[in-house]
């Protein structure tokens, strides 16, 4: 009742008397015009321009920051060169694993949710599987002594490309591992200040990097791609597992099932598609607009297939240095004695003593001075 009574009190100086009183005299005119009553602003449209919201409604901006949700969808007006400079929110976008949310956002859930987790517990199994792998097998090695007849399996130039492209890989490698997921077990242990330099360090170190694996990436594909095509023999190797669970040998060529499979899944596809992301990264591909959306998508691709590609690689490492006795000492010197040729790659020993293959590729005086291969 008291607020109906405060809006009769209100309003009453704007009410006009419905008639006259009979006999009363009638008012005297003013003697100038009362001044007009102030009327309220008009309601707002949602296609006014920000010039005639300040006239309905003097301090409502919103058309200026519905302009900026949208600059996705339509980009604004800006006098300034860069691509995106009338693009401040990016587009709704939904990659796989996120929600329908701007691209940025979407990005953010992928790597946060997705590929930091789940790619950092794929690479522990797979260190934990070599590692079981090791402690029930143990290192692989030949079941006859040597026969001190040593054969040229690596020349310089291959272990030149492998070396190269190994070294690069591994500079890589654990730059991207720091700057991935160093802030869960470095950060705790060294502080936000050394980790910041040491993280900005491996960045550099990382973008430098990436061009040199590139080039030697390549090479190393068009040095072993001839050995590394497949064959019937391979399918019995793969039938078989390649002796690493039953312990007997398996006959294979230069390179067994194995190797090829690493070369052809972790190397030639998945490698390329490591370095083809990592070039947009770097921004070095002429022709390609650089925008956060191209920028993203690289970012996730590149992601993904660098972790798939260390998993592989975490095996192959081991196969050659501590898993299989004598692959080291083939790629660092480039000889194997006969005897591990003719346990770990016996068709590729057969084809030697038959003379379809050199036992010594390289030039005399490459080889060491001890080497003494038997001629086929």
């Amino acid at each position: 009742m008291s607020r109906l009574i405060v809006a009769a009190s209100l309003a009453w100086p704007l009410s006009v008397p419905a008639q006259q009183t009979p006999g009363a005299a009638a008012p005297a005119a003013p003697a100038a015009a009362a001044p007009a009553t102030p009327t309220a602003p008009g309601q707002p449209r949602l296609d006014e321009t920000n010039a005639e919201r300040a006239k309905s409604q003097p301090g409502n901006n919103a058309p200026f920051w519905r302009a900026v949700r949208e600059s996705g969808e339509q980009a604004g007006y800006t006098s300034l060169p860069a691509p995106e400079a009338g693009v401040l929110i990016q587009r709704m976008v939904q990659y796989p694993g996120s929600l329908r949310t701007t691209a940025g956002e979407a990005w953010r859930q992928v790597r946060n949710q997705w590929i930091v987790p789940y790619g950092a517990a794929l690479l522990l199994i797979v260190l934990l599987a070599v590692a079981l792998f090791y402690w029930r097998r143990g290192p692989m090695g030949t079941h006859d002594p040597d026969t001190g007849r040593l054969i040229e399996r690596f020349t310089y130039f291959e272990r030149a490309a492998h070396w190269t492209n190994a070294i690069a890989f591994s500079v890589l490698a654990i730059s991207g591992i720091v700057m991935a997921f160093g802030k869960f077990f470095l950060l705790p242990v060294i502080g936000g200040t050394l980790f910041g330099g040491l993280t900005y360090l491996l960045k550099n170190l990382h973008n430098f990097a990436g061009p040199l694996f590139a080039v030697s990436l390549v090479v190393v594909i068009l040095t072993f791609v001839r050995d590394n095509l497949p064959s019937r023999a391979d399918l019995v190797w793969l039938a078989k597992g390649g002796g690493l669970f039953s312990g007997r040998h398996v006959p294979s060529h230069r390179f067994n099932a194995g190797e090829k499979l690493l070369f052809w899944g972790g190397v030639f596809l998945v490698g390329l598609v490591t370095v083809g992301s990592g070039l947009v990264l770097d921004k070095v591909l002429p022709g390609l607009q650089y925008t956060r959306g191209t920028m993203q998508v690289a970012h996730m691709i590149h992601a993904v297939a660098a972790i798939v590609m260390m998993a592989m690689f975490i095996g192959h490492i081991y196969m050659g240095t501590v898993g299989v006795r004598g692959a080291y000492r083939a790629m660092r010197t480039g000889y194997v004695d006969e005897t591990w040729a003719k346990e770990h790659h016996e068709l590729w020993y057969e084809d030697i003593r038959a003379g379809k293959i050199p036992a010594q590729r390289s030039r005399p005086a490459e080889a060491p001075a001890r080497v003494t291969p038997r001629q086929a």
